[in-house]
């Protein structure tokens, strides 16, 4: 993929009539779900689904089922087949990650890190080579951790896997869901919440989830009005210090600037 997705969507993998409406959502990415969201007896049946319309032509990144249950390696062999297709490992540690990107060489693999024992393999993890990035699945983590996902509780876990990642040169991680689907504003003030902690992306449940996701990565009107005048003032000192604002401009505002107003423009010409 060009750019790292914002947005990425969960659908159920027992539910393909509901794939391609993911796919027309406006979500960066789809996630065809065969762990949490299908039953155990409904297993095998979404694994067939799944394949049968990733083999179609059809584009997704798929969770498989973690590697402590007994369709792990079914969902293995499946995508092994499907090397189109991305895969996200639940339940992600540096032991059962490195199994899967041995299992699936040259497939794109995202680690869920939902458990304690991943976040204490969070430098070991992220510096496997072949990972494409981490994802934080929050909800786990939180019943496995007992840290309430509220507040800033976990703020200092969210700022570790970001760091991990830019030190391993990793993508922005992709932060963890938020269960309600119904308050625009709260979704809105989540996802900037994830940008500002260093977050690329954010999960979703639900198709009304997306925009506000995809627009928490925008610049606003306001940033990019502080970046242009920025860059006046930085052309006009002729590459001198100056000020804006009442504030000094130095060359890492100066590039800050410069990154507002590049992702203004891409996201103008999208």
């Amino acid at each position: 993929m060009n750019r790292p997705s914002r947005s990425l969507l969960f659908v159920p993998g027992d539910r393909p009539e509901r794939y391609d409406r993911a796919v027309a959502s406006g979500a960066h990415e789809v996630i065809l779900d065969l762990e949490d969201a299908v039953a155990p007896a409904a297993k095998d049946a979404a694994r067939a689904e799944a394949a049968k319309w990733l083999a179609n032509g059809g584009q997704a990144c798929v969770r498989i089922n973690p590697p402590d249950t007994p369709w792990h390696e079914d969902d293995l062999a499946a995508l092994r087949a499907l090397p189109r297709a991305a895969v996200m490992l639940p339940k992600a540690n540096a032991g059962t990650l490195a199994q899967a990107l041995a299992a699936l060489p040259g497939q794109r693999i995202i680690a869920l890190l939902e458990t304690v024992d991943g976040y204490m393999d969070l430098p070991a993890l992220a510096r496997l080579p072949g990972l494409a990035r981490i994802a934080f699945g929050s909800v786990d983590f939180a019943m496995d951790s007992g840290i309430a996902d509220q507040d800033d509780a976990m703020t200092p876990v969210r700022t570790a896997i970001a760091l991990a990642s830019r030190h391993a040169g990793l993508p922005a991680p992709i932060d963890g869901v938020s269960l309600e689907f119904n308050d625009p504003d709260a979704m809105r003030a989540h996802a900037v919440r994830s940008r500002r902690l260093g977050f690329g992306g954010k999960l979703c449940i639900h198709p009304r989830q997306v925009a506000q996701v995809n627009a928490a990565w925008l610049p606003t009107e306001a940033e990019q009005s502080w970046a242009r005048r920025v860059l006046e003032a930085f052309e006009a000192s002729g590459g001198a210090a100056t000020a804006v604002d009442g504030k000094m401009i130095d060359k890492p505002v100066v590039e800050q600037a410069r990154g507002i107003v590049a992702q203004a423009g891409s996201a103008a010409m999208a």
